[in-house]
């Protein structure tokens, strides 16, 4: 195993970028209500295609016909719950990749039991930040809510473990992001503090993460050149963002317009 994270190659990621704007994925979200509207409007701007079906009933019927699936817990409720797993069981009869986003488990019950049912229903990636995978795996964690008091690189180990565990490609995002299948990883440097100042970049990120596993070739790979894409997003917004307001569209122009050679530059772990 190499426990030692490799830099990830912005090559990759403007490949795996120009792949998805070609096929247009479908996703299937089901996230919470407070993140709705910008993460459609993050996978519109990538060009992607998002779909938020929440019925139980109908939920069931449309992860089948999507690309992808996100699971997001931020906002869970019992109903919420009974439409993710037949959207989850769904998709595992269809053949459909999803993710699983575990925001705040480890503090509240209902999440972390429910995230917990969900790891043995093989997710093809799990995006959190430390506190979250950290919980998640069963470890003490330091997070308050959606907050992480924890480093990324800390939940390194964990994420190793949860990876090897489930199968899936383990995305754990901070300052770095580091992203495993529990044999190989890489380190996704970039971003801004100023993307942590505004509701749902995290949330978002979870659902492009969603449309990038629905790609072929490397998963872990693909799930890498889902962080790099927002993160480098993230800085060229910050160049001309005055604050969290000015932010959001600059964000979303700088999704549109995207080119490998942003994507292609070195950035330092």
């Amino acid at each position: 195993m190499n426990t030692r994270p490799s830099a990830f190659s912005g090559t990759l990621a403007a490949v795996a970028l120009s792949d998805l704007r070609t096929s247009k994925p479908l996703v299937h979200c089901l996230t919470n209500d407070v993140v709705q509207s910008f993460t459609a409007n993050v996978l519109l701007a990538l060009h992607a295609s998002p779909a938020m079906v929440v019925d139980a009933a109908e939920a069931a019927q449309f992860s089948p016909i999507a690309d992808a699936v996100l699971i997001n817990v931020g906002t869970l409720t019992q109903p919420q719950a009974d439409a993710m797993l037949a959207a989850v069981h769904a998709a595992n009869l269809a053949g459909k990749p999803w993710v699983l986003d575990p925001v705040a488990v480890g503090g509240l019950s209902l999440r972390t039991e429910f995230c917990r049912q969900l790891l043995r229903l093989t997710p093809a990636a799990i995006r959190g930040n430390a506190s979250e995978i950290l919980a998640l795996s069963g470890l003490t964690s330091t997070g308050r809510g959606v907050d992480s008091g924890d480093d990324s690189l800390s939940a390194l180990p964990a994420a190793y473990a949860l990876a090897r565990e489930t199968g899936a490609i383990v995305a754990v995002t901070g300052e770095i992001d580091y992203v495993t299948d529990g044999e190989r990883s890489v380190a996704v440097a970039g971003g801004d503090a100023l993307m942590t100042r505004v509701v749902g970049t995290g949330c978002a990120l979870s659902a492009v993460v969603a449309a990038f596993v629905s790609l072929p070739g490397d998963r872990l790979h693909n799930v890498a050149a889902a962080c790099r894409v927002m993160s480098c997003a993230g800085e060229l917004a910050c160049r001309t963002a005055r604050g969290p307001g000015s932010f959001i569209p600059a964000f979303l122009d700088n999704l549109w317009l995207l080119q490998a050679d942003a994507l292609e530059q070195e950035v330092q772990p």
